[in-house]
C-alpha cells in the first residue's frame, strides 16, 4: 500500500494498515510529518500553529481510544486549563466559559440576571452533553455498521434525543441572538475561538462537553509533537516514510491504481493506494478529474468555489518575547473596533484570538520567556491578489534535494499587507500588555499562502470541507453511501480530513475507517491493539485567574 501524505490523516491510516498486516510505505512533499499538525523554531522558540485543544486526549470516549492506539499520548501529562476561552468585549468586559456547567451558570448569571431562563438552558444542555460524549461512535463507520448495529446505536443516543434534535437544528447566531445582554448576545458565537456563522449550537456543546470531562486539553510537546509519536508508532510497526517525495501523479491500468509517480519522474508500484492529502490535487490532478460521479464532481469542480463550503485559512502571528507576562491569559477572543480590523487583511469577522501559547506549552520556550499566538480566520483571495500571480509553490534544489516547501518570492504589496497586519497586532497587544513590544526577540507572520506553500491544501485552508453545510454535508452522505473510493476505479482510497469533517480526531478517525474498509475489500478482519510501549498520559488543570473587574 502506497499512502500518499504524512499528516495524521495519512500517519493513522498507515499505522492501522501495519496493524492489519499490509506493508505500507507513505511519500510525504514535507521534510517533516504532521501536515497542518506541525511547529517550527525561531531562534530559541517553538512556534506550535496547531492544537488548542485535542478532542479525546482524556479517557470516557472512544476517540481516547483512537488516540492511544496510534501512541500518541503515552508517556506524556495532558494540560486542561479551567476556561475554555475567554471573550473580551470592546468595553472591556469579559465572558470566562468554563466548561463546568455550574460554574459557568454562576458566572453567566453575575452577567446577566435577565437572562436567567437562557443561560440556565444552555448549561442544562451542556450538562446533558458531558454524558452523550461516551456512546458517540468514532471507532466503527456507519457505513459498515449492521442494521443490529445501527440500531443499538440510536438507542444509545435515545436518553438525549430532546438536546440533540434541539442543538443541531438550532444555529448558534439564531441562540445567541435572543440573550438581552449585548455583550453574551454576541460572545457566544465566539466561544470557539473564532466566529462559525454556520454551526448549530451542537458543535459548541461537544467541545465544552468534552473539555469540562477533561478529554480536550493540550498534550505535552505539542503538535509537532504528537504527530513524531505517530510516526514513531508507524515506524515500530515496520511502516516506512519517504519526505521531500512529492506525488505528481496516480498510476492507473485498467481502471486500476497501481501505483504512483513522483515530480522528479521516479515510479513506485503498489496493490493499494490511499491519498491521505488535498481532496481538490487528489481528484483534479493526481486523476485528473476522472473516476468521479455526480456527487464529486460537483463538490470539485462548483461547490469548492463557493463562500463558506470549505473551512477558511488563518493569519496567525508569533511572537517570542524575552521576559515572562505572568499575568496573561492562556486564550482570549478580542472583538475589535472598525479601526483596528480594516488594517487586517483578509479579516472575516471583527476578532483575533490571542493564546499565551508558552502557558499551554512551557517545554517549547526558554525558561522566563513567553510566546504569543495571535490568529484570525483570513480569506485568501485578498492575499492571493496581493501576490499579483506569483507561484505559490515550488520545487528547488537544496543541499543537493529537491525541496518543496522552502519560501518562495511574493508580491510587494503582499509583503506591505503582511508588514501591516504585524505592526497592528503588536501595537494592540503592547497596550494591553505594556512592555510587550519592547521584549520581542523574534517573530513571525503566516498567512493563508504560507499553508498552501506547506501542505497544498485548496486555499490554505486547514480542515478542507466546512462542517454542517452542503459541502459537509454531502461528503458524509457519499462516504456513508459508498466508502472512502471513487467509482470504477479499483484498489483506490481517499483519507484524512477530505474523507470526513472536523478536526485532528476526525482526521486521525478516518486512518482506522479506510482501513475497516480496505479490510472489508479484501475479506480481513479488521484488528487493531494500544500501543503498551509507554506508560498512560496523565491529567493535569490549570486554573486560570479571572481579572478582577471582569464581569
Amino acid at each position: 500500500m502506497i499512502i500518499i501524505g504524512a499528516g495524521l490523516g495519512g500517519l493513522s491510516t498507515g499505522c492501522y494498515a501495519q496493524m492489519n498486516g499490509y506493508r505500507t510505505s507513505i511519500f510525504e512533499m514535507h521534510e517533516l510529518p504532521g501536515g497542518c499538525c506541525t511547529a517550527w523554531d525561531r531562534g530559541d522558540f517553538t512556534f506550535d500553529c496547531c492544537i488548542s485543544w485535542l478532542l479525546g486526549n482524556g479517557p470516557g470516549n472512544e476517540m481516547h481510544q483512537i488516540w492511544l492506539e496510534l501512541g500518541a499520548l503515552q508517556g506524556k501529562q495532558m494540560r486542561h486549563f479551567d476556561v475554555f476561552n475567554i471573550v473580551r468585549g470592546r468595553d472591556g468586559r469579559a465572558v470566562y466559559f468554563y466548561s463546568d456547567p455550574d460554574r459557568l451558570e454562576r458566572h453567566l448569571l453575575e452577567i446577566s440576571p435577565p437572562d436567567a431562563k437562557l443561560i440556565r438552558n444552555f448549561c442544562a444542555g451542556l450538562r446533558a452533553f458531558r454524558k452523550c460524549l461516551a456512546v458517540y461512535p468514532f471507532l466503527k463507520p456507519v457505513g459498515l455498521m449492521g442494521r443490529v448495529e445501527r440500531w443499538r446505536m440510536l438507542a444509545s443516543f435515545l436518553p438525549y434525543f430532546n438536546v440533540i434534535r434541539t442543538s443541531i437544528t438550532t444555529l448558534m447566531t439564531d441562540y445567541s441572538a435572543r440573550f438581552r445582554d449585548p455583550l453574551l448576545r454576541e460572545a457566544f458565537n465566539f466561544i470557539l475561538y473564532e466566529k462559525h456563522a454556520a454551526f448549530p449550537v451542537l458543535p459548541f456543546y461537544f467541545q465544552l462537553a468534552s473539555h469540562a470531562n477533561l478529554s480536550a486539553g493540550v498534550p505535552e510537546g505539542g503538535s509537532l509533537g504528537l504527530a513524531k509519536s505517530i510516526e514513531r508508532r508507524y515506524r515500530s510497526l515496520g511502516g516506512e516514510v519517504t519526505y521531500n517525495a512529492k506525488v505528481e501523479q496516480v498510476l492507473i491500468e485498467n481502471d486500476r491504481a497501481v501505483g504512483v509517480r513522483l515530480s522528479d519522474g521516479r515510479e513506485f508500484r503498489s496493490d493499494i493506494v490511499v491519498s491521505a492529502c488535498d481532496g481538490h490535487t487528489t481528484t483534479m490532478r493526481f486523476l485528473g478529474g476522472r473516476y468521479l460521479n455526480d456527487t464529486y464532481r460537483r463538490l470539485y469542480t462548483s461547490t469548492i468555489k463557493e463562500p463558506g463550503m470549505v473551512f477558511p485559512g488563518y493569519v496567525m502571528l508569533f511572537l517570542g518575547l524575552r521576559r515572562p507576562f505572568p499575568q496573561s491569559e492562556p486564550c482570549t477572543t478580542h472583538l475589535l473596533d472598525e479601526a483596528l480590523a480594516t488594517k487586517l487583511t483578509g479579516l472575516r469577522h471583527a476578532s483575533i484570538n490571542v493564546q499565551f501559547r508558552s502557558r499551554h506549552y512551557p517545554e517549547l520556550s526558554p525558561e522566563a520567556s513567553t510566546v504569543v499566538y495571535a490568529t484570525y480566520f483570513s480569506d485568501t483571495a485578498p492575499w492571493r491578489d496581493l501576490n499579483e500571480g506569483r507561484p505559490e509553490q515550488g520545487t528547488r534544489r537544496h543541499r543537493g534535494r529537491n525541496v518543496h516547501t522552502l519560501p518562495l518570492r511574493h508580491g510587494r504589496e503582499y509583503y506591505a499587507a503582511k508588514h501591516q497586519v504585524r505592526d497592528a497586532l503588536v501595537a494592540f497587544l503592547d497596550e494591553r500588555h505594556p512592555g510587550l513590544k519592547d521584549a520581542i526577540a523574534v517573530r513571525d507572520l503566516s498567512t493563508p499562502l504560507t499553508q498552501v506553500r506547506y501542505t497544498g491544501n485548496y486555499d490554505g485552508t486547514v480542515l478542507g470541507w466546512q462542517p454542517f453545510v452542503e459541502s459537509g454535508e454531502t461528503l458524509e452522505e457519499e462516504i456513508k453511501k459508498n466508502g472512502p473510493t471513487l467509482p470504477g476505479l479499483a484498489n483506490f482510497y481517499l483519507s484524512g480530513v477530505w474523507a470526513t469533517t472536523g478536526g485532528l480526531i476526525r482526521a486521525a478517525a478516518a486512518g482506522r475507517h479506510v482501513v475497516q474498509f480496505i479490510c472489508r475489500d479484501d475479506g480481513r478482519t479488521f484488528t487493531a491493539d494500544i500501543d503498551d510501549s509507554a506508560p498512560a498520559p496523565t491529567h493535569v488543570v490549570i486554573p486560570v485567574t479571572q481579572e478582577v473587574g471582569s464581569r
